[in-house]
């Protein structure tokens, strides 16, 4: 079934882009540890109060001066990190300056390797999209629309090889439950296999919805974070997750208070299966992914 929706939908594999401006992809200072954050970054709009989803609509469709401000704080923030989902980014359109943002941040951040996902397509108005970026080159990198009316979509990345290998999938899920709960259970089947789960993104729900009522109750995936992340001015709902499978060791999450878009950046730093240690991590050994 899950083959029969990837062909109908056009599932990839794909190839990230490279940065060609960044520095060598440095060693880890520590080979078992990953620094993780999840942004929906609101095409660079920073909102403040509720009216201003009425009062400035207008920069969904239309560029503005300080969009390109608030992207070179994001990109200033994304610099302590070592995988980065952002949702909510232009490919590249006119609201956007024709920047792709994913690219632009990568370039700001001095990541080696990106990924921009276009989930849906309005041409010269909007490019709406998620991203990844990574310091690490990946083993696997899969583009996933999901089920459900166009326009969310998921991206799949793996890190290392063999049993050891983390499978790390970046999402915006839908704010309809009938929806989401497909969309879970099509990620329930793309990570099924893998020992060790990461999933991250906007997930429009709370940890214990995703966890304990959705297709992911059987993986026994841990939710950390309690922190709320929407709306980032007065944070009452833990929408945004970092969710990780028991045997990724956690050592540090925390809601970033930096309200520059809707909703607050969620960063977490976790402790890799021991196999994966050494001087090197192996992700920076591999060979490149297949391509589309």
């Amino acid at each position: 079934m899950l083959r029969r929706w990837q062909l109908n939908r056009g599932i990839g594999l794909c190839d990230p882009q490279v940065n060609p401006h960044c520095s060598n992809s440095p060693d880890w200072p520590d080979a078992r540890r990953l620094r993780l954050l999840s942004f929906n970054i609101q095409v660079g709009i920073t909102t403040q109060r509720y009216h201003h989803y009425l009062t400035r609509s207008w920069q969904h469709l239309l560029p503005h001066a300080g969009r390109a401000n608030n992207l070179q704080r994001i990109g200033s923030m994304l610099g302590d990190y070592d995988l980065v989902a952002l949702q909510e980014v232009d490919g590249g359109s006119m609201r956007s300056g024709y920047v792709n943002q994913v690219e632009h941040l990568a370039h700001l951040a001095d990541f080696p390797f990106w990924y921009q996902q276009l989930n849906r397509n309005l041409g010269r108005l909007a490019q709406h999209s998620n991203g990844v970026l990574s310091r690490f080159r990946p083993t696997l990198l899969e583009d996933h629309p999901l089920p459900g009316p166009p326009g969310r979509g998921a991206i799949l990345l793996r890190l290392g090889e063999g049993a050891e290998a983390i499978v790390v999938v970046m999402m915006h899920l839908s704010l309809g439950a009938r929806t989401r709960t497909r969309q879970l259970a099509y990620i329930h089947e793309l990570i099924g296999g893998y020992r060790h789960q990461i999933l991250m993104g906007d997930m429009n729900t709370h940890a214990s919805d995703l966890l304990v009522h959705s297709p992911l109750r059987d993986l026994g995936l841990l939710a950390p974070q309690i922190e709320a992340t929407f709306p980032s001015w007065r944070p009452q709902r833990c929408l945004d997750h970092i969710l990780l499978s028991p045997g990724l060791e956690l050592e540090k999450v925390e809601v970033l208070a930096h309200p520059i878009s809707d909703h607050l950046p969620v960063a977490m730093e976790i402790r890799l299966p021991q196999a994966q240690g050494g001087p090197l991590p192996p992700m920076l050994n591999a060979s490149p992914v297949r391509k589309r």
